[in-house]
């Protein structure tokens, strides 16, 4: 499984900690204590990298090291994060659709207590010949 590692500059506010990754410009996050501005840092970089991935750009690669600039202004953390179980877990993710039915149909469905969701998720599985696990 792929892991990537970032370095993040935690810098201090009056309110807490803001969090910025100088590899990847666009990826901030706050957080009102060390602890909770590296566990946002974490969650910002995983859906940056996702977000990048999906619209297919360039990944850089991590730094080794920051300028002297990035240093100056706040505490340096690695944050680690593994991609491809971020993907799997975003994908696989449940979404709420709307749909219409007539009223006949869904009085006659809820009577005999349709699963709605899993219902149409197998009949779009059948209908785009799809072969995926249904994770439940």
């Amino acid at each position: 499984m792929r892991k990537l590692t970032y370095l993040a500059v935690l810098e201090p506010a009056s309110e807490g900690y803001g969090v910025f990754f100088p590899d990847l410009p666009g990826c901030i996050s706050f957080g009102k204590d060390i602890e909770e501005a590296h566990q946002m840092g974490r969650e910002a970089l995983e859906l940056h990298i996702y977000s990048m991935e999906k619209d297919e750009d360039l990944i850089p690669a991590p730094s080794k090291s920051l300028s002297k600039e990035d240093v100056e202004c706040g505490i340096i953390t690695a944050i680690t994060v593994l991609p491809d179980l971020v993907k799997n877990e975003m994908e696989n993710r449940r979404v709420k659709t709307n749909v219409t039915i007539p009223a006949w149909l869904k009085e006659a469905a809820e009577s005999q207590h349709v699963n709605y969701s899993k219902l149409l998720e197998v009949a779009l599985l059948d209908y785009l010949n799809v072969r995926r696990e249904i994770l439940r």
